[in-house]
């Protein structure tokens, strides 16, 4: 099996997941890692068996045996590695939120447009098997015209205290329910109207309610709550209601097979999104979709589960939502950007 020579940049902990379960995908060679502190580049590429060491992606990004990478920093920074990487002839993986504008997303999409390399943003909800089976349901039938879905994503105090300070809930998670909404409706959103709540003073509120209305008249609820009870037992509270005109379909990671109760309370290892099969190596959707962008890279066939056009609807809906919280007005979507 041929093996795709590919690149990380950015090395925090979601950019060392990446490496986790690329390490465990029989078509992927890390190749090449870039982060700018020197100490945990050196720690990563020790792990990951990888001897193209950079500091400075412009350099890592002209050498012609590298073939993609994923791009894993910061939302706000997403925008400069990412066109230089297409520019570069390479195939990109970029994580969600696509950018921190509407402007810089289709800046994005227009670059992707013109390349003959693949660009795939990592909307990992859409690789959830649950999501999938849905998505199917939806696709054959089953429960007529959308009317109504309400999502729920909400992770506990302590993730929120570690994430607040960079980002904001309704951009942070709620876009991943937001392209959920897109994907099975097929509609496009029109209007936002949300509101935020900020309980314990961080950069970003800790709470994001959003309602959506679709050109199909449907009407969507995403509730992104930031700061649930540490102790909970659950990570995240997961839930969507979806309501047609012949039916409905609900769906709930809440309460998954799996619990562990020590002497500090329950919590449930996550099982779906990025699990740990073996020591530095992990599974699930995360590695699911980073195996599909690979088999497309590998077949020669555009990836098609999530388009760039796709990725950039999702943010400028939720972009909208954050402008709708922060003047307490409706705000039309088209009209963002």
């Amino acid at each position: 099996m041929r093996k795709v020579k590919y690149g990380i940049i950015g090395l925090g902990w979601f950019g060392e997941y990446h490496g986790e379960a690329l390490a465990g995908l029989p078509n992927a060679e890390i190749y090449a890692l870039c982060t700018r502190t020197e100490s945990r580049l050196h720690e990563l590429g020790q792990k990951f068996g990888a001897t193209k060491l950079y500091t400075d992606y412009e350099e890592m990004l002209a050498d012609p045996e590298l073939e993609a990478v994923s791009i894993t920093t910061m939302w706000d920074q997403h925008t400069a590695p990412t066109l230089a990487a297409i520019q570069a002839g390479k195939h990109v993986f970029l994580e969600k939120p696509m950018a921190s504008t509407v402007a810089d997303s289709r800046a994005m999409v227009a670059a992707a447009q013109a390349s003959d390399k693949y660009f795939m943003v990592g909307h990992i909800v859409r690789f959830n098997p649950r999501y999938a089976a849905v998505k199917r349901e939806i696709a054959a039938g089953k429960i007529g015209k959308i009317v109504s879905i309400y999502a729920r994503r909400n992770v506990p105090v302590s993730i929120g205290a570690a994430v607040l300070p960079k980002i904001g809930p309704i951009i942070g998670d709620g876009v991943h329910d937001t392209d959920i909404m897109l994907w099975y409706t097929g509609a496009k959103i029109e209007t936002a109207y949300a509101q935020t709540l900020n309980v314990h003073g961080h950069t970003y509120p800790d709470i994001g309610w959003t309602m959506y209305r679709f050109d199909t008249g449907a009407i969507g609820v995403c509730e992104n709550v930031w700061c649930m009870p540490d102790h909970k037992g659950y990570f995240p509270d997961e839930r969507m209601e979806i309501i047609g005109t012949e039916g409905g379909v609900y769906l709930q990671e809440t309460y998954p097979a799996l619990a562990v109760v020590d002497k500090n309370g329950a919590y449930t290892p996550d099982p779906t999104y990025w699990p740990e099969l073996r020591p530095g190596v992990r599974g699930g959707a995360l590695a699911d979709e980073l195996n599909y962008f690979l088999t497309c890279i590998v077949d020669g066939t555009p990836p098609t589960i999530i388009t760039p056009e796709e990725s950039l609807a999702a943010v400028q809906a939720c972009l909208a939502a954050e402008h709708s919280a922060a003047t307490g007005q409706i705000v039309r979507v088209a009209d963002l950007g």
